[in-house]
Order: C-alpha cells, then sequence, then structure tokens
C-alpha cells in the first residue's frame, strides 16, 4: 500500500485530514512545555480503544501492533498543546460515558459506546461547516476523530499491519536482467 493511499483511506474512514500530520511532515515540534508524557494506564486505555476500532480477527489487531504507545508518542510529537488538551480531554469522557472505566466494559459495550462517539465525532464535523483550512479543521477536531486517524495510521505503519494484514511486495514485479533489446525499441524511463 502506498502512503498515499493510506491517508486517502485515513480521510474516508474519518472525513478529515489527518490531524498533525503538517508537523510530522516538517519536522516541526509542539511549543515547548506541550510534549507530556502519558502513563502506563493512558496507554492500556489508548490500545483498548483502538482494538475496539480494529480488532483482532483472523489478523493482528491494533493492539497487538501496539497502537496505544504509537499514539501516546505521535499526539506527544505532533499534535498542538491545544490538540492534546482536545485528546486528552476525549479519553477522560471515554472513560465517564463507560461508567468510570472503558477497559471494564465488555467487547458489544465497548463498540456500542464508541458507535455513539462517532456519531457524535460526525455531528460535530457536519456542524463545522464554513471556511475550511488545515488549522481551523485541525483545531475543531473531535477527538474520536483523532483516535481513529491514529489507530488507522499506527496499524497500518507498524511493522505487523504491513506484513501480516497489507500485501507487501519489497519490488513489484520480477527483475530481469538478461531481456533481449530489439533495435528500435524506446528507452525506459522513469518519472
Amino acid at each position: 500500500m502506498e502512503r498515499r493511499d493510506l491517508l486517502k483511506m485515513i480521510v474516508a474512514a474519518t472525513g478529515a485530514a489527518m490531524i498533525g500530520l503538517p508537523a510530522l511532515a516538517s519536522g516541526q515540534v509542539p511549543a515547548a512545555g506541550a510534549k507530556a508524557a502519558f502513563s502506563a494506564a493512558d496507554i492500556a486505555l489508548m490500545d483498548e480503544i483502538a482494538d475496539t476500532i480494529l480488532p483482532r480477527t483472523k489478523t493482528p489487531g491494533a493492539k497487538d501492533a501496539g497502537a496505544g504507545a504509537f499514539m501516546a508518542t505521535f499526539v506527544s510529537d505532533c499534535y498542538t498543546t491545544q490538540q492534546q488538551a482536545t485528546f486528552r480531554a476525549g479519553l477522560a469522557d471515554i472513560d465517564k460515558r463507560a461508567g468510570g472505566r472503558f477497559v471494564s466494559l465488555t467487547p458489544e459495550a465497548r463498540a456500542e459506546l464508541l458507535r455513539a462517539v462517532d456519531a457524535d465525532a460526525k455531528k460535530q464535523a457536519a456542524a463545522n461547516t464554513g471556511p475550511r483550512n488545515a488549522e481551523s479543521a485541525e483545531a475543531k477536531a473531535h477527538y474520536f476523530t483523532m483516535l481513529k486517524q491514529l489507530t488507522i495510521f499506527g496499524f497500518f505503519t507498524s511493522k505487523i499491519g504491513a506484513t501480516e494484514v497489507l500485501q507487501y511486495v519489497a519490488v513489484p514485479g520480477r527483475y530481469d536482467g538478461d531481456l533481449a533489446y530489439v533495435a528500435g525499441t524506446p528507452a525506459w524511463a522513469t518519472s
């Protein structure tokens, strides 16, 4: 899978541009003091949320790929202070909606809760119509949009996602170093 295809998939699945991608692409770092570590409990919560979004089936799930640790790193390194606050408030909101602890819910109850949160995120995205630019879209992003994007991005860019779920071909096609040359055949070129 090409990187562009993955980003298109994220946009199609979440209805928004990848949040934090400009900082990742340009190598920018958040403002001083914006980097705050996530606790082991936070990472475990993010793993469980990610695994509810992309569960283990015949193939590994998001938790198997370490999605929680990936999210913690990405949020700390690529999100602005405001985005980090939205993300952290979202984790607290999910636990609150779960009656205190999301991880204590049954898999069915987790899925139902995340469907309700996803519906809220879609409503918020629909309400945020107006002049659009990357900064305003990211500033108004719902925390569940962030969680879904990071789950998909983290999973499919992990070793497990790339090698055990996606089909990976290091060099497409085969190499034939002894190809017969026919006079008048145009030379190969790449673009």
